[in-house]
Parts: structure tokens; C-alpha cells; sequence
């Protein structure tokens, strides 16, 4: 299969090539996909993106003119994706549903860890000679409870590791886990009113968009430390900054921003950023913002990569990629699919 993969990153080469071992004819570039980038998509079957790729409807529509018939995402999230636009020209659209779990969950945790004890401030004074403990005093986690919202493989992996730590972990999730001894099920309502810690694991959709809001915020406990490692727009930022001047969010640590399309993945020299929301947030002590990172470990990129040509492979042969088949409802799989 001939492929173009976008907004590829030096560091996904080896990962790339480990797993693809030369089954498939894939030109890799650096440029994100856009509605002029498109052209590098023409004679090639497949296009593989990455979440701040432009995949909207118009972009989706110049690659079917060039023939693309399928579009795989090196993510577990396909909202960046017009899935019904992919769907009414007949693309099919396939994403990585699992890959080590455990990179993000960890990414979380470092974060919350980072926070509390405020490694950052203590790193910066003692690089600058100042051996003072004044201002960095923090809290046990051991005894604290965790919120988690959203127990699929990265909420579960989250909650296992505060529960080792001896937190009371409670969650909620439409879908409960069945069996599952690490998280209490509990309500929204009741996990917002007693969680000392909440963490996001989910996926951004219309019913998870702006899921912490100003009516949400209100009912969490003063001080609340706050964790998103999963979409930027599960938070309304707005909302989330005036909670943090009126002492509702005493800590918040994110390693996604809603508007960090066009900001994250690239460098920016100092005072070309125009986001007075972004420059806000990074004006408060207690918030730690980090680059759209958590997934980057070796594990993790292998484990994409692994699945990225998997679904390349599958497509080839004509069957579904089953788990990872991301399409619409008008998009059907194959008549011989895989399951």
C-alpha cells in the first residue's frame, strides 16, 4: 500500500520503520495535513495524521479527489476526524484504541506528584543557589480521595496507581468496568463534592465537551487539584481560570489545552504566541501545563506505530480492522472482515 504519514516527529522514524519492515511504501514528512498540504496524499492509497492534523471535511474532500480511501490516525481520539465526511466519500478511517495505557496514566500521576510537592519551584531555586523549603510544602497523598473520570484502559491504569499510593479512588463512567476492585461507583455529583484529586479520561465528544464547567466547578471541593491528560477541550478554559483566582482549583495540571491546535507539537519563539487564555494560565504558581506528552515513551510510540501498520495491513487484505475501525455509520467495513 502506498501511504503519506503527516506531522511526523524525528523521534516516530525508528518505531515506524520497526513495525512497518517494508510491507508498505510510506513517504514520511514533517508538514501537518491541510487543505494545502494535501497534495503530497496524490497516488497514495492511505494517509496516516496525527490529532493536530487538519481532517475536516474540506481537507477530507481534496483527498478523496486524489483517490485516498483510507486515513489512520496515530491516536486513541478521532474527533479531530470528520468521520460522516470520510463516510460520504467512502473512506474508511481507523485509529490505535490501546497503547500502553500505563505512558498516560503515569504522565498523570507525574503531574499531580509535580504539583503538590512543587518540584518545578524547588528545581528553578535551586538551580539558582536558594536552599530554602519556604513555599514548597505539600500534602500525603495516602489517605486523599481520587476522583477519576472515565475508567477505560488509561482511567484504570490511573486509579491503580493512586490506590497503590493508599488513596480511596471512587469514579464514574457510563460504562462502569464490571469486576473491577480498584475505583468505588459512584455519581458525578458525589465524585465532584468529595474528590480531593479528579483526573480526566475521556474521550472529547458532544456529551463530554466542557464537561468541567462553571456549574461543575461549583461543586467541587475549595482547592481541588485538577488533572487532563486526555483532550484539551473536556475544560472550559475560561471557566477553569476563574476558578482558580476564586481559590475553587488550589492546583491544575494539564497536559492538553483546548486551543492548542496550530501551539502544541511546535516551538514558538518567546512573544509570538497570541493566546491571552494560554498566557493567563501561565501566570499562576500551582498550574503545570506540558506539551501534549503524556504518550511519549518508548512503549507507548512502538505500541502506535505497531498498530498503525496493523491497520495499513488489514486494509491491504481487504478485511476490518476491527477494534480500531473508527468510520461512520455510512462507511462500512469490507464484505470480508476481519473480527
Amino acid at each position: 500500500m502506498k501511504v503519506v504519514a503527516y506531522s511526523i516527529k524525528p523521534f516516530e522514524k525508528e518505531f515506524l520503520s520497526k513495525a512497518n519492515q517494508k510491507k508498505h511504501e510510506i513517504t514520511l514528512i514533517s508538514n501537518p495535513l491541510s487543505a494545502e498540504t494535501t497534495f503530497y496524499a496524490e497516488g497514495k492509497d492511505a494517509v496516516v495524521v496525527f490529532t493536530n492534523d487538519d481532517v475536516s471535511a474540506g481537507v477530507i474532500e481534496k483527498l478523496a479527489n486524489l483517490g485516498i480511501k483510507y486515513i489512520a490516525t496515530r491516536s486513541a481520539g478521532t474527533d479531530h476526524i470528520d468521520k460522516e465526511a470520510a463516510g460520504n466519500h467512502g473512506i474508511k478511517v481507523a485509529n490505535v484504541p490501546h497503547y500502553s495505557p500505563e505512558a498516560i496514566a503515569e504522565h498523570a500521576v507525574a503531574l499531580a506528584f509535580a504539583l503538590n510537592r512543587n518540584l518545578i519551584l524547588a528545581n528553578d531555586h535551586s538551580h539558582h543557589f536558594n536552599f530554602t523549603n519556604n513555599g514548597l510544602m505539600g500534602f500525603n497523598f495516602s489517605g486523599k480521595t481520587v476522583g477519576i473520570i472515565g475508567l477505560g484502559n488509561t482511567g484504570l491504569a490511573t486509579a491503580a496507581i493512586f490506590k497503590g499510593m493508599g488513596c480511596k479512588v471512587i469514579g464514574y463512567d457510563l460504562d462502569f468496568p464490571e469486576n473491577n476492585n480498584i475505583a468505588e461507583d459512584v455519581t458525578l455529583p458525589y465524585l465532584y463534592a468529595n474528590s480531593d484529586i479528579i483526573s480526566l479520561h475521556l474521550p472529547l465528544n458532544e456529551g463530554t465537551k466542557h464537561i468541567i464547567n462553571e456549574f461543575t466547578l461549583a461543586q467541587m471541593k475549595d482547592g481541588v487539584m485538577l488533572i487532563n491528560t486526555s483532550r484539551g477541550a473536556l475544560i472550559k478554559t475560561t471557566d477553569v481560570i476563574q476558578a482558580i483566582y476564586a481559590g475553587k482549583i488550589g492546583y491544575l495540571g494539564l497536559d492538553v489545552y483546548e486551543f492548542e491546535k496550530g501551539l502544541f507539537f511546535e516551538e514558538h519563539k518567546k512573544g509570538t504566541i497570541e493566546d491571552p487564555l494560554l498566557k493567563e494560565l501561565m501566570q499562576f504558581d500551582h498550574v503545570l501545563i506540558t506539551p501534549h506528552q503524556a504518550y511519549l515513551t518508548r512503549e507507548a510510540l512502538q505500541g502506535i506505530a505497531d498498530q498503525t501498520i496493523k491497520n495499513l495491513d488489514l486494509w491491504q487484505q481487504n478485511k476490518c480492522v476491527g477494534k480500531a475501525c473508527a468510520c461512520a455509520k455510512n462507511c462500512q467495513a469490507p464484505a470480508h472482515a476481519a473480527s
